[in-house]
């Protein structure tokens, strides 16, 4: 989900969806047209008057593979256009991806689906120019995660270990959350790791700031059902604090921001591929040192 010209835009997920609007002025969806292909695993960013997809996964579990180009919306128009090529070196899925004084970030993410090559790459792209440029390494490799920027920083909250499997026990990657919080400063081109961790670490949560806070939603552990903490980071102080959580656990939705208000839609509400939702929560953040009011669900 991504918010840009006051509406919030959800795509993707597994099979072919239509991309679908929301409107907090009506408190209502819309259904729009189809994405181009089975996009999946990836974190629309705005870009000028567009929505960029980048490094997202394609295909069935749990051999997907990662999109050879990015794909652009135009929400005025509902339509889709190819965008450049990633190169084939460095193309993943599940990756974070935010922008930043008009380029594209992109870092971590998975090669191979749900089998191998999570990694810890870091890219830069410029959609004006179409130059894709090779950055420092995340201090560690993630995927399933979002990322985020604040204040002149990129962070990379949550996620997993996708590449681990145990004999018998392909699906052991579920309990490799990953409790760092990764900080890329633009201004000194270095990262760091936070003190503070996570407390409660999980994959596929939503991630958003708004107000100078950044806030955590869900996600997805070992346990059947979906996680419904709510967790909120001040970037001043480094430190976590857990507030009012979400009125239904879920991972793999989106969050956006809107009018102030931050809304987490969509999902799956256990480990794994269900049971899918269609419920949106609205959350009224409060200033960072008060007590946020609850999520609450507004549409089903």
């Amino acid at each position: 989900m991504v918010a840009i010209g006051g509406k919030g835009y959800l795509m993707g997920g597994r099979g072919v969806k239509p991309v679908e609007v929301f409107d907090p002025e009506t408190m209502s969806w819309r259904q729009l047209g189809a994405t181009p292909l089975e996009m999946h695993h990836f974190q629309p960013v705005p870009y000028g008057e567009s929505i960029y997809v980048m490094t997202a996964m394609t295909g069935k579990y749990p051999n997907e593979t990662p999109l050879e180009t990015a794909y652009i919306y135009d929400p005025a128009t509902d339509s889709w256009r190819q965008g450049a090529e990633i190169p084939p070196e460095r193309r993943r899925g599940g990756a974070g991806t935010a922008v930043y004084e008009g380029k594209i970030y992109l870092a971590c993410g998975i090669v191979d689906g749900h089998t191998s090559g999570t990694v810890a790459w870091f890219d830069e792209f410029d959609p004006a120019t179409g130059e894709w440029r090779v950055l420092p390494d995340a201090p560690r490799v993630r995927d399933h995660f979002s990322a985020v920027v604040s204040e002149g920083r990129l962070y990379l909250v949550g996620g997993r270990d996708t590449s681990y499997h145990e004999p018998g026990h392909f699906t052991a990657f579920f309990g490799t959350v990953i409790p760092e919080v990764d900080v890329y400063d633009f201004a000194t081109g270095e990262w760091t790791t936070l003190p503070g961790k996570l407390p409660v670490p999980t994959a596929a949560g939503g991630l958003v700031e708004s107000g100078g806070a950044i806030y955590y939603f869900g996600g997805e552990t070992a346990q059947d059902l979906a996680h419904s903490e709510t967790q909120q980071l001040d970037p001043e102080t480094g430190e976590w604090s857990l507030i009012a959580p979400l009125q239904r656990g879920r991972h793999g939705g989106g969050a956006a921001v809107l009018d102030g208000r931050i809304y987490v839609a969509a999902g799956s509400g256990g480990r794994g591929g269900g049971p899918e939702l269609s419920s949106t929560e609205v959350f009224t953040p409060q200033p960072r040192f008060f007590q946020p009011t609850a999520s609450r669900i507004v549409t089903q």
